[in-house]
């Protein structure tokens, strides 16, 4: 058990869910959104930078950042290109 649920409960529950196609599209859409603010989180911290540093590089604020990473700001394409930058990283896109 972890914080008080059944993990296994939980993905059997996640599971039912996504027989439901209208759930598992705006499920899988989310993923990659969430994905994209592991991915920030993991390089800024890499890099040793702040929020507020990136933020500066950037040309927004450390507000957004957060929110960015709390997965609550769905960036433009622009803003996703410039936080990349701004972490010496480059935007890569990929269609499956």
């Amino acid at each position: 058990m972890k914080g008080g649920f059944n993990v296994s409960d939980l993905e059997k529950h996640l599971s039912e869910l996504m027989e439901d196609q209208e759930f598992a599209n705006e499920y899988n859409a989310l993923e990659e959104q969430y994905s994209f603010a592991r991915q920030v989180i993991e390089a800024r911290i890499a890099s040793g930078m702040t929020q507020a540093e990136l933020a500066k590089k950037v040309g927004t604020s450390q507000a957004n950042i957060s929110k960015l990473e709390h997965g609550t700001l769905n960036p433009s394409f622009e803003m996703a290109r410039r936080v990349a930058a701004g972490l010496g990283k480059r935007l890569c896109v990929s269609m499956q």
